[in-house]
This record gives structure tokens, C-alpha cells and sequence, in this order.
């Protein structure tokens, strides 16, 4: 089975996103074709949520889990620093004040 590109990916779900009316954007850009992707919900109480894609290839499915919480600052330092090693790296961003990323269906 054939996985679908990060770009790709990233489009369908902001789309999915913008179509129920949850802000979304990209923060960082990453490589269209197989960059990692990571999302970041922002709570809007200073706190965030960092949810990392990795594939089960048993399965041969995307799998999505919580890596990361608390300070929305700290997680942003964090971040910054995974960019500065990784500038493949996909980052999301949505806001959600009950911490839902929508992944459950992606």
C-alpha cells in the first residue's frame, strides 16, 4: 500500500480542519515527500499538546500519539530545536481549548 505524501497529508488536514471550523496552520514546512509531521495544539491557556505521526508497518498504518504537554513556550524551545536538526520536519499547529487534535480519523 502506498502512503500518502507529508505534503499531501498536511492539505487534507487542514482542509478536514478549516471545514469544522478549527483554526490550523503550518508552521513549518517541511519535505513534501516524507518529512516527519508534528502537531502542535495550542490549548489558548499558555499550555500545548505535541502529537507525533509514526508508522506501524506491521499494520501498514499511520499511528498518532501524544509525545509532549504543558508550557506552550517550553514546547516551542523544544520545537525549535528539533528544527534546527531536522528541516524536513513538518510543523502544525491548531488551537483547541479542550486539547482535541482530530487525528482520529486521518
Amino acid at each position: 500500500m502506498t502512503r500518502l505524501t507529508s505534503s499531501f497529508w498536511v492539505q487534507a488536514y487542514i482542509k478536514k480542519l478549516n471545514l469544522m471550523g478549527v483554526p490550523a496552520f503550518v508552521v513549518s514546512h517541511g519535505d513534501d515527500t516524507a518529512g516527519a509531521i508534528i502537531v502542535k495544539v495550542n490549548k489558548l491557556n499558555g499550555d500545548a499538546i505535541l502529537f507525533e505521526r509514526s508508522f506501524s508497518l506491521e499494520k501498514n498504518i499511520s499511528l498518532w500519539s501524544k509525545s509532549q504537554s504543558g508550557d506552550e513556550k517550553e514546547l516551542d524551545e523544544l520545537l525549535s530545536r528539533q528544527l534546527s536538526r531536522d528541516s524536513d520536519l513538518w510543523i502544525v499547529e491548531i488551537e483547541s481549548r479542550q486539547g482535541n487534535a482530530y487525528l482520529d480519523d486521518i
